[in-house]
């Protein structure tokens, strides 16, 4: 993997495969689009934190994918680049951090609810169906808070990098 040194501009073409900094766009597009996608199937209930979930997952998902583009196309020679790449990152990484503390927490209230459920006497009519959805929400949600906090580091160590890369510019 060839790193930027001292004096090399932000890389264009397909030496953003190659930068380490760079190199994070893809796990940033695969962990946060499964964000996305794992919340959406699961449904957006209670709508308040998961609609945070759900901004912040599509929209570092949209912004990545426009910032990727412009590194690929070389519009990213101004001198302003490096610091301006710093600063989308951070706020990537604190946006995926306040989004999957309150994701965890859903999950966590929801796999607690699970027993409750369970033991719920069959006089009161809980159709098995119920039971079982719940469940499959409860494990998607599980997989969506792992990938919410893998999507949280690998925003964070491309800041790193990025501001590493910045200071020597």
């Amino acid at each position: 993997m060839a790193s930027t040194t001292m004096g090399d501009v932000l890389p264009t073409g397909g030496r953003v495969f190659t930068s380490i900094p760079d190199l994070f766009f893809i796990p940033e597009f695969v962990f946060g689009g499964l964000v996305w996608m794992l919340v959406a199937s699961a449904g957006v209930a209670p709508q308040n934190p998961m609609g945070w979930v759900m901004f912040v997952s599509i929209f570092c998902f949209v912004m990545t994918t426009l910032w990727f583009f412009i590194f690929l196309c070389g519009c990213n020679r101004s001198s302003s680049w490096p610091a301006l790449d710093v600063g989308y990152h951070f706020v990537a990484t604190v946006f995926y951090l306040s989004a999957s503390v309150p994701l965890a927490y859903i999950t966590v209230v929801v796999g607690q609810s699970l027993p409750a459920l369970a033991a719920l006497p069959p006089v009161l009519g809980l159709n098995p169906d119920v039971l079982i959805e719940v469940r499959k929400i409860y494990k998607l949600y599980i997989a969506a808070v792992v990938m919410s906090y893998l999507a949280t580091l690998f925003y964070f160590i491309h800041t790193i990098f990025s501001a590493i890369r910045w200071k020597r510019s």
